[in-house]
């Protein structure tokens, strides 16, 4: 792996490697030519790969390269088998059935190449979407040609073979959308007895997903990449736990079926393919694949920079290896030699292309500015009690360092229950601040549990001015500066020194101190009436905290609370209806050591 991760090369080349020092011509000389074993066993680690790399996919990175990717699938696969196959039959001089299943054999990426190097480099999102999505997809119609290629007989005519292509890719892709959304909903609404059920259940579903297109005859590996992108995307319970699982699964698949291919390879016979396949790399590299980037992304209007990038990135690995078992297993004339071409092709330029793209990456100046990291968010949900269980890391390098409890600003429904803190664990107070490698125990009630995670996910992104920097919404869903339930705005009539210095300042000369609204109940993990460092949840119609606040229905400021100026004020005024300025209450209490302050009457002075 560190060999890996320097180098920029897929590691499994290394287990390629110990297949082939095993098997004949090697020190273990086991002797080893079961074409169908080999293709049996791949087909199922593919479906693994498959699986783990759409688990692991973003939907946000994929979305906007969607339509990219499908066009580089298609197109672009039909693009790139047309110029390799002319190069394989003008060049190297093979008939024409041998030389179109050699341009449909390389012309898949290997997603398990794509996803172990692309995974690591620092690329603009809509590369890496694109180039992941596309090996995801585009193993699907790669086999359907390689199938048809190498059935006995006349291929059939390409309108034919057309239709037979879009018809198996349309069965896939619905039964993996309904597959993924039948499975995620069950998930989320159903409770397992152990945790450890999830990873196995999540991966059933995708294995299913692939059974049930193959059943229609249709492309059960789009069908299975599908089921698992939704399935990666739907927030469910221990989703972290079953990344994990899924990627150790994939790393067994991928490392078994790398050791097999390695014994089928007889290296002695790899000599007379060599040059051949050379020639054919390089037809592949330098103008098919470059060719069919260029034809298919044509219409997005997407940089050349980027194009440069996508033609040089497209990396052969497995699956074209496995593919090639396909003829051999069919008994086409010459398959063996196919085999070792693609064998030969595929090790060579993966050395050469893994290598050089963080290189080409950064000539080309596409390195994507450092971000900041996502919150570890794993949930577990409490079927009897109606809610769920957050348990949230904070990383390295996330916005929620130096943010405190209070300015999180869930929604009600929502609190911060428990703070693990260098193998300690503590009942966080309203102003206590995070930290990096905080874990935090979050309890949210079912309505709200998707708002929760989305409002903690903002602030680990823009920290305490997300709302501001418009990288999340307010608790509940709502913009910043908007009511979030309901319930009007309310002002305090007066705003005095002491009132002032009683709230916090929360950065660009605007105030995040009080908020209230009449009967409910005040900030995330605060009880009732209680106001800590400032901030103030009262009971009564109206609290101040050091500014004219907005609240929402749910008793906490859904956006950061600016001072209004009177014009400002008569303006909502007319626009709303809703403001009114309460008159004065009773007295507050006195004002506790923590600075806790309670008020009950119709209005509260700061």
């Amino acid at each position: 792996m560190r060999v890996s991760s320097r180098s920029g090369l897929p590691s499994l080349l290394l287990y390629l490697g110990i297949g082939v020092a095993m098997g004949q011509d090697g020190i273990g000389n086991v002797a080893f030519d079961n074409a169908e074993l080999t293709q049996v066993i791949g087909y199922a680690a593919l479906v693994v790969i498959l699986a783990e790399g759409g688990l692991g996919t973003k939907w946000k990175e994929m979305r906007p390269a969607l339509p990219a990717a499908a066009v580089l699938s298609t197109v672009g696969v039909a693009v790139s088998v047309g110029v390799t196959a002319a190069a394989a039959h003008y060049l190297v001089g093979l008939d024409w059935r041998q030389a179109l299943i050699i341009g449909a054999v390389v012309s898949s990426t290997d997603a398990a190449a794509v996803f172990s190097v692309l995974r690591r480099l620092p690329l603009p999102s809509r590369v890496t979407g694109a180039l992941e999505a596309e090996s995801g997809f585009n193993d699907a119609p790669v086999v359907i040609l390689v199938v048809a290629f190498s059935t006995a007989g006349p291929v059939g005519a390409w309108y034919t073979l057309l239709g037979t292509i879009v018809l198996e890719l349309a069965i896939g892709a619905v039964v993996g959308l309904v597959v993924g959304a039948a499975g995620s909903l069950g998930l989320r609404r159903i409770a397992l007895p152990a945790s450890g059920l999830y990873p196995i259940a999540v991966m059933a579903i995708a294995v299913a997903a692939y059974a049930v297109g193959a059943m229609l005859h249709g492309s059960g590996f789009l069908a299975v990449y599908v089921a698992s992108v939704i399935l990666g995307n739907a927030k469910l319970p221990h989703a972290p736990a079953t990344r994990g699982f899924a990627e150790g699964l994939g790393w067994i698949a991928q490392i078994g079926m790398f050791v097999l291919l390695g014994l089928l390879v007889t290296p002695h016979e790899l000599g007379d393919d060599f040059w051949p396949a050379i020639m054919v790399g390089l037809v592949l590299t330098m103008v098919a694949r470059p060719l069919s980037v260029l034809l298919s992304l044509a219409p997005f209007r997407i940089p050349w920079q980027e194009q440069a990038l996508m033609s040089w990135a497209g990396l052969r690995g497995a699956v074209p290896i496995i593919l090639a078992t396909i003829p051999m297993v069919s008994g086409i004339e010459g398959s063996r030699n196919i085999f070792n071409v693609v064998f030969v092709l595929v090790v060579v330029y993966t050395l050469v292309q893994g290598p050089t793209l963080p290189w080409l990456a950064k000539a080309l100046g596409l390195g994507r500015p450092a971000e900041a990291a996502d919150l570890g968010i794993e949930s577990a949900p409490l079927e009897r009690l109606r809610g769920h269980l957050l348990s949230v890391a904070i990383p390295a390098g996330s916005r929620m360092h130096g943010v405190e409890v209070a300015e999180l600003r869930l929604p009600p429904g929502a609190a911060v229950t428990l703070v693990v803190r260098d193998e300690r664990s503590f009942v966080p107070a309203p102003t206590t601040v995070l930290r990096r490698g905080d874990e935090l125990l979050v309890v949210a009630t079912d309505p709200v549990r998707d708002a929760a995670e989305r409002r903690l996910r903002a602030v680990g992104q823009g920290g305490k001015l997300a709302d501001w920097l418009g990288t999340g919404a307010g608790p509940g869903g709502s913009p910043s500066g908007r009511a979030g339930t309901g319930g009007g705005v309310r002002s305090a009539t007066k705003r005095t020194g002491s009132a002032r210095s009683a709230g916090k300042r929360s950065g660009r000369g605007r105030w995040a101190g009080a908020s209230g609204a009449s009967g409910a109940s005040g900030a995330s993990g605060a009880s009732d009436g209680d106001r800590s460092g400032g901030t103030r949840a009262g009971t009564g119609a109206g609290t101040a905290g050091g500014a004219r606040s907005r609240a929402g229905g749910g008793g906490v400021a859904d956006g950061p609370v600016r001072r209004l100026s009177g014009g400002a004020l008569g303006r909502m005024r007319r626009r709303s209806g809703s403001v009114r300025t309460p008159g004065p209450g009773p007295e507050p209490e006195k004002r506790t050591e923590k600075g806790t302050e309670k008020g009950t009457g119709e209005g509260t002075k700061g």
